[in-house]
């Protein structure tokens, strides 16, 4: 039989796990506190599920079948009502946080794991005082998360592990790949990983070495090609004849002398943000930047079939 899992709060990232909950054979009740934001999201979501089809990303599911299993609930305690799981994706402020958790823990079944999309705030900051702490976690999408499968599954110091286990097994039957840390640290994995990216980006414009259009051509033309099937540390153990011993064995003093360059931090802001704003204009004026988004996602979904189509055809 299928679980029922509430989502509360309705924009970009609530309406998005609410196609994933539902095609993974979920019942899926969506409640936003704002008038008129639930309806919204059902229209986006009536929006996509043609495209998510046509790319067999629905689990063989049809349309119809997906929306029938989402619909809106009028209180939250509706919502609440028979979930074994909650996904919350209020906005990203601390005292917004602390008040809806408090409002989740009261009215959840004891049993019910409380989960936040929250990408800032460390679980510890908005759960500590609540009766029900060691059922509360975060679980992290990257957006849109019913095309990208990462979640990242983030533990307070007070979170039960059967808690933890349960969340990370409830993801994968769901079909997210999900990254299961062992304590919670600021930016969780993803957020560190691209910050990092980030900077060096942001240096090498700042610098004068590149321009942003040519940034992103490394990554997207470069390294983005193999990370989009394998992780940094299998491509370096691909990348030398024996393996990751031999690779940091011939690279490592390359790294190391690079790293000293690679202290100094740019400020984002001022000339060097004109900058980057008056590039990224020049190749996408802000009334395309819609359009462009429904084209990334819209990649993103021929990109999600033809992962799936290669790990059956070639292996995973």
């Amino acid at each position: 039989m299928a679980d029922k899992v509430a989502v509360i709060g309705s924009g970009l990232i609530g309406r998005a796990w609410a196609i994933s909950f539902s095609r993974a054979g979920h019942t899926v009740a969506l409640y936003d506190a704002v008038e008129g934001a639930a309806a919204a999201a059902l229209g986006f979501i009536d929006s996509v599920l043609a495209d998510l089809d046509r790319n067999n990303l629905l689990n063989g599911h049809a349309p119809t079948a997906v929306r029938a299993r989402i619909t809106a609930a009028t209180t939250l305690a509706d919502a609440l009502r028979g979930a074994v799981h909650v996904q919350e994706n209020t906005p990203e402020r601390l005292d917004t946080k602390i008040d809806v958790f408090r409002e989740l823990d009261r009215l959840a079944a004891p049993d019910t794991v409380l989960a936040s999309s929250t990408s800032a705030l460390l679980p510890s900051s908005f759960t500590e005082t609540l009766p029900g702490r060691s059922r509360c976690l975060v679980i992290h999408p990257i957006n849109p998360p019913y095309l990208v499968p990462a979640v990242e599954v983030v533990p307070a110091p007070w979170t039960d592990p059967a808690v933890l286990a349960r969340a990370g097994a409830f993801m994968r039957a769901a079909g997210h790949a999900p990254i299961m840390m062992q304590k919670e640290i600021d930016g969780f994995v993803m957020n560190r990983l691209q910050g990092a990216l980030l900077q060096e980006a942001f240096r090498l414009v700042a610098d004068g070495v590149a321009s942003t259009a040519d940034v992103d051509i490394g990554i997207r033309d470069g390294l983005g090609l193999r990370w989009s099937f394998m992780g940094p540390f299998e491509t370096i153990d691909l990348n030398a004849p024996a393996g990751v011993a031999d690779y940091i064995a011939r690279y490592e003093g390359l790294y190391k002398t690079l790293a000293q360059t690679q202290r100094h931090i740019v400020s984002w802001a001022g000339p060097l943000a004109e900058r980057i704003e008056a590039e990224r204009r020049e190749k996408l004026p802000v009334a395309e930047l819609p359009g462009r988004a429904r084209w990334r996602d819209r990649r993103l979904m021929a990109l999600a079939a033809h992962k799936r189509s290669a790990d059956t055809d070639i292996g995973s």
